[in-house]
């Protein structure tokens, strides 16, 4: 089963945001390359969702995401999510 962290802006500037950033990605990129991210990115109201194999994979991430940390995010729920494709 995997795992998604689905976060809510605090409202913070894009100057704010694009100043975290660096160090954001640097904790994103690590995920990916370990192979632990399948889809990552924002919401058009800059909220945003990150989809994880694994629920601790999740759980470590949010633990050291600096847009969660410094309160780019204002609150997150991770979600387990059964992906099972349903055809009709």
């Amino acid at each position: 089963m995997k795992a998604v962290v689905i976060g809510e802006s605090s409202g913070a500037s894009m100057d704010v945001i694009m100043a975290v950033y660096p160090r954001h990605k640097v904790v994103v990129e690590k995920y990916i390359d370990r192979g632990d991210v399948i889809g990552i990115g924002p919401f058009s109201d800059r909220g945003n969702m990150a989809i994880f194999k694994t629920r601790a994979a999740a759980e470590e991430f949010v633990k050291e995401d600096p847009f969660i940390l410094e309160g780019l995010v204002k609150s997150f729920v991770i979600r387990d999510w059964n992906d099972t494709l349903l055809l009709s």
